[in-house]
């Protein structure tokens, strides 16, 4: 009998600030997904990522992007986009969740319903994650109040 490889220890890859809020939301190991999508997300390519519901996919594509965030540079470098508000508000406190430990990394929801003049100031303030519907994006494109 071959015994399992042992599986590797996600906190190896990443910085210290992101290992601490995955250890915080109470992760003790990576899901399959997760560990499939994290090397080659870290190496900047790009992925296509299909799995079940609850297998931790957007962590999967949230953690190697976050990691590769530039705190310095107040300005959007992620966007996610959502087909719906309720996804959006669902990325977004998941992307919160994992921000937690990176103090000058921000993230905003831009979706419909939600207050414009609020998402503006956000976007004002200087974020570097936007996760929104494509509506209200492109409102806030065509406004010049999102740059890309």
């Amino acid at each position: 009998m071959v015994a399992d490889a042992p599986e590797p220890d996600f906190r190896e890859a990443l910085g210290p600030a992101l290992a601490g809020a995955l250890e915080r939301k109470g992760y003790t190991s990576l899901t399959p997904v997760q560990l499939a999508v994290l090397d080659p997300a870290l190496a900047g390519r790009d992925l296509r990522i299909t799995s079940q519901t609850g297998s931790g996919k957007t962590a999967a594509f949230a953690i190697p992007a976050i990691e590769g965030v530039d705190p310095k540079l107040a300005a959007v470098q992620i966007m996610i986009l959502c087909p719906t508000r309720e996804l959006a508000t669902q990325v977004a406190d998941e992307v919160h969740k994992l921000t937690a430990f990176k103090r000058d990394v921000h993230s905003v929801p831009i979706y419909g319903g939600a207050s414009y003049d609020r998402q503006l100031y956000e976007l004002k303030k200087g974020v570097q994650i936007v996760i929104g519907t494509p509506g209200r994006l492109i409102d806030h494109l065509e406004r010049g109040t999102l740059i890309l």
